[in-house]
């Protein structure tokens, strides 16, 4: 798929990690694939699950593959995967491309036995760290980081005493953002980047036990949500209860959560380090009401992230909500399409106006981010098409300016349309009555007190970054 193009707002999603523990001995496939289906907006590239039997023989079963949840796992297929120890993963390639070997859960047989590891993130030092374990004779398999991360806990297990000693000796070596969910035979281990750049909860049901990506995830499979892994711990969870390391914390105000999760990439019924999505993007449509008034008769969010910042919009503004847009819900967020020529159909394959809405009106749109501009022109322009006489563009995110290297797939600088240009040139662009972004010092009132990275519009990184795409590094 490298010579297919990703088209929505022209943002590639993170990952999603899920983890599941029965106690009792019962098997957790389906939870994990429940889970995973909860988490595919992260991720429709690629997916798995890997499980084990606490109680039999070390060996690990698995099954992964290109596509989303339900084309690769059927009942039989989750039939076969007996166990009560599982780790899931559903995949966005923002390091590696999309290929069958890149898919996780990544399985590791080495002396010490077998680990199941799920990634969600980047490596920033992932090239330094790749080059020193080939000079040492290590083989890799795929193309991306997360086997360095593999390769790491691996052989420092071989020094340590435990699977949690061992991931937190490789923590001490890898930068850039994770949240992991691995599994040994006997034991399932949560842990987070020190800055808490990606989220991971953990959640409980009767005598299972629940890493995820999202707390929707734990709703989806009738979990409760228990608390947050915090910014750089270590959750080991074991049939003898959870321990907690803290040993690579760091302070909380040097932690910075991606504000995107609260902006897009979450789902709207997550809540994330006790802060809920809905809530952060109703924030963010009411501060763009203040910021940018206008006269209109309707307001309209782009479906799906657009949509609660519209709700924020029309409630501070007193202009009526509505739902200009019908959208095709079996076309995942990546929709795939061959050529630059059809992005535009593309749009329109995805997304339709539902004309007797919009119709003789003026409409305020809200989304949450212009990339390229090219579907937000194409959008504008089905709006007018259908007989909207303004349509006045409300953005619940600041310009992008500067590449992610974190795991969005915020592109280089070139591709950016605002790094080349003033708002009032892109307004013109895409066709805009007007044209208004999220202010930066707003962004705060979205997440309250947490700490936050907001680079990919500052510039300022919260740790030190490549400097170059390295997304590809190993490709």
């Amino acid at each position: 798929m490298n010579d297919f193009e990703k088209v929505t707002t022209g943002l590639g999603e993170e990952c999603g990690v899920f983890g599941a523990y029965d106690m009792d001995g019962g098997d957790v496939a389906p939870t994990v694939y429940y889970g995973l289906f909860a988490l595919q907006h992260r991720g429709q590239e690629s997916c798995g699950i890997a499980v084990t039997d606490t109680y039999g023989e070390r060996k690990v079963r698995s099954k992964k593959g290109l596509g989303l949840v339900n084309e690769v796992f059927d009942s039989e297929t989750l039939h076969s995967l007996k166990g009560n120890l599982g780790v899931g993963h559903v995949r966005y390639s923002t390091a590696g491309g999309s290929r069958a070997e890149n898919a996780m859960p990544l399985v590791i047989n080495y002396v010490k036995g077998i680990l199941a590891i799920a990634h969600n993130g980047n490596l920033t030092n992932a090239i330094e760290l790749r080059r020193e374990l080939e000079l040492t004779g290590a083989i890799f398999q795929t193309t991306i980081d997360s086997e360095v991360i593999a390769y790491h806990i691996a052989r420092e297990r071989l020094k340590t005493s435990s699977a949690e000693e061992a991931v937190k000796n490789a923590m001490k070596k890898i930068e850039g953002a994770y949240a992991l969910v691995v599994t040994s035979p006997r034991k399932m281990i949560g842990a987070r980047d020190p800055f808490g750049l990606k989220p991971l909860c953990l959640g409980k049901r009767d005598n299972t036990y629940i890493f995820a990506s999202e707390s929707c995830a734990l709703a989806a499979v009738g979990a409760e949500f228990v608390r947050d892994v915090l910014p750089g711990e270590i959750v080991s969870i074991t049939k003898h209860g959870i321990d907690s390391d803290m040993s690579m914390a760091i302070a909380p105000e040097k932690q910075a959560r991606c504000i995107f999760e609260y902006i897009y990439f979450a789902r709207t019924d997550s809540t994330i380090d006790g802060v809920n999505v809905y809530h952060s993007r109703l924030t963010a449509g009411k501060a763009l009401a203040e910021s940018y008034p206008v006269e209109a008769d309707l307001v309209v969010g782009v479906p799906d992230s657009g949509l609660v910042a519209a709700k924020g919009y029309s409630e501070q503004s007193g202009i009526p909500y509505g739902m200009a847009f019908h959208k095709n819900s079996y076309v995942g967020r990546t929709f795939i399409k061959p050529k630059q020529s059809e992005r535009e159909s593309s749009v329109k394959i995805k997304l339709n106006v539902i004309e007797e809405v919009v119709r003789g009106k003026r409409i305020v749109m809200v989304d949450d981010s212009i990339v390229r501009g090219t579907t937000c022109a194409n959008i504008i322009r089905m709006l007018k098409k259908a007989g909207a006489t303004e349509v006045h563009v409300r953005i619940s995110s600041p310009p992008f300016l500067y590449p992610c290297y974190f795991g969005t797939d915020v592109p280089s600088n070139e591709q950016l349309i605002a790094h080349s240009h003033t708002t009032e040139q892109i307004r013109e662009m895409i066709g805009a009555d007007s044209l208004g972004y999220m202010e930066i010092e707003k962004l705060k009132d979205m997440v309250g007190e947490l700490s936050y990275c907001d680079a990919c519009f500052t510039g300022k990184y919260p740790m030190k970054v490549p400097g170059r795409d390295i997304s590809q590094a190993f490709e």
